[in-house]
């Protein structure tokens, strides 16, 4: 295959592919590379090396994410913006584990300032958590805990670690209920004055 026609968008765009069926691990210039038809060192002249294409693609799966996150919580407020939240996070995961898993690399910071999709991942989920009266550094914890609660969720359901015969569906109805009372009555901490 002609080298023409590649750029890093393209080149993004197959990686997120690749994520999905094969696993974020094992996405790398090789595979990429085969997928295009090219050697390895033709992908140089579009993106730096893995980690610059891995970074990428964590940006574009977040900006995905929290497109799909926020058409969910449009116009909605509370217990319901909460689970329109996490129900689109966790369609997220499952249908695109690969994508998904490059959404929970660490990124430098300075990429997270500069970043359209991950300022308005912020923005979003700190709206949504201040209907429940919520300011830092409560903000910052109730944060905390959502992620963890849904990340956790989301990576024990996708390697079926949920053996009981309870419905998966159910529990996390019922975990999203629990969240909804506990932010509804955080504990509040008072900000820190200088």
């Amino acid at each position: 295959m002609a080298r023409a026609g590649l750029t890093a968008d393209r080149l993004v765009a197959a990686a997120a592919e690749l994520a999905d069926e094969a696993g974020f691990a094992n996405v790398t210039l090789s595979a990429l590379a085969r997928r295009f038809g090219v050697k390895d060192a033709s992908l140089y002249s579009h993106i730096r090396n893995l980690q610059d294409l891995r970074t990428r693609l964590a940006l574009l799966a977040g900006g995905e994410m929290i497109d799909e996150i926020a058409a969910a919580v449009a116009g909605r407020a509370g217990k319901d913006a909460l689970a329109a939240f996490a129900g689109a996070y966790r369609a997220y995961a499952l249908a695109h584990p690969g994508r998904y898993a490059a959404t929970q690399i660490r990124l430098d910071q300075a990429l997270v300032t500069d970043s359209p999709a991950l300022r308005r991942t912020a923005e979003i989920t700190y709206g949504m958590l201040r209907a429940y009266g919520l300011d830092e550094p409560d903000l910052t914890d109730a944060v905390r805990l959502l992620r963890s609660t849904f990340h956790g969720y989301c990576a024990l359901e996708a390697g079926g670690g949920f053996g009981a015969p309870r419905d998966v569906q159910r529990s996390w109805e019922r975990a999203i209920e629990a969240l909804h009372v506990a932010l509804e009555n955080w504990p509040r901490e008072e900000a820190a004055h200088d």
